[in-house]
């Protein structure tokens, strides 16, 4: 079976870090990332203001600030499975994860994500988990 471990160079539309806006409870957001990282708080002030940072990565350093919501890790995995379906029902995207085939995608990174994905070969690639599901939705 073929794999892509790397969410990067032509692959890196499969990142949250990705340049697409997407509307996630009636607030948009630059990326995935901005998005996840506001849904950790129900604070309305704190998501709009995360959906306004510049980049990805300023909206991941926010979202390690916010006080949690408390039913987060009952909810965090499909909170992601939501925001990647709203970011790959763009047709072009769609299209994108589509053309990966059947490929396993994994969520390779050097920062020791293992919930998200896999760093040196270990981890639990649930980014890249749900990425497969949406695209088996998505046919």
């Amino acid at each position: 079976m073929a794999k892509i471990d790397s969410f990067s160079g032509e692959y890196d539309f499969l990142s949250n870090f990705y340049s697409q806006e997407i509307t996630y409870d009636g607030i948009k957001y630059p990326t995935n990332e901005h998005a996840f990282q506001a849904a950790k708080t129900l604070d309305l002030a704190k998501r709009q203001a995360i959906a306004k940072l510049a980049t990805p990565g300023q909206a991941k350093r926010a979202g390690r600030k916010v006080l949690l919501r408390s039913d987060w890790e009952d909810v965090k995995f499909d909170v992601m499975k939501e925001i990647v379906i709203l970011k790959f029902i763009t047709p072009e995207l769609k299209e994108k994860l589509l053309a990966t085939k059947d490929a396993e995608l994994i969520e390779g990174n050097t920062w020791n994500d293992r919930c998200w994905g896999v760093c040196n070969g270990v981890g639990q690639n649930n980014l890249g988990r749900i990425l497969m599901e949406v695209r088996e939705l998505l046919k």
